[in-house]
């Protein structure tokens, strides 16, 4: 190679695969919920959802979630993955409440998932079982620092923070 001329070198990507983490957040608690899976398919939310009620609160008579619109988000996908009876349980458990749109930074579950992709998940990992072994090691850490979140706004500093949605009266 002459001097003129520097060395080229094309990478090839392989792609090995891909994960979906379902994550919740118990804010009182400062604990994580997190489960990694092949798929994010509406039966996949329901049976981590089934998991949230009967393992981690299987006491509450009412579980409150704060959550994004994304399309596998309804208690209706219940019907879907459990029999009428199962679902109709778990579908009274729940009350939704969904962020708005471009307010992702309200959904701590969104911030939880960034603190893990930055402590947990800032390289490839080619397997399943690996990405799954890491998360489960980062939640256990998580938890045991009971990081409790506090979420919650006082009149003025909601005004402060979403003046957007506030009209302005003159």
């Amino acid at each position: 190679m002459s001097p003129r001329h520097t060395l080229k070198i094309d990478d090839e990507y392989e792609r090995k695969g891909v994960a979906e983490i379902f994550l919740a957040v118990a804010p009182l608690i400062g604990q994580r919920i997190v489960q990694v899976t092949e798929n994010r398919t509406r039966t996949d939310w329901a049976h981590f959802m089934k998991g949230v009620s009967d393992v981690w609160f299987p006491e509450a008579k009412k579980i409150v979630l704060v959550m994004d619109n994304l399309n596998t988000h309804d208690i209706g996908f219940f019907y879907e993955a459990f029999d009428q009876e199962e679902a109709h349980r778990l579908a009274q458990r729940f009350e939704i409440h969904f962020t708005p749109k471009h307010g992702s930074w309200l959904n701590i579950s969104e911030i939880e998932l960034s603190v893990l992709k930055r402590q947990c998940l800032n390289g490839r990992i080619d397997e399943l079982s690996k990405v799954q072994s890491e998360v489960k090691a980062w939640t256990e850490q998580r938890n045991c620092e009971v990081h409790n979140v506090n979420w919650q706004f006082s009149t003025t500093d909601a005004r402060i923070k979403l003046k957007l949605l506030y009209p302005e009266v003159k």
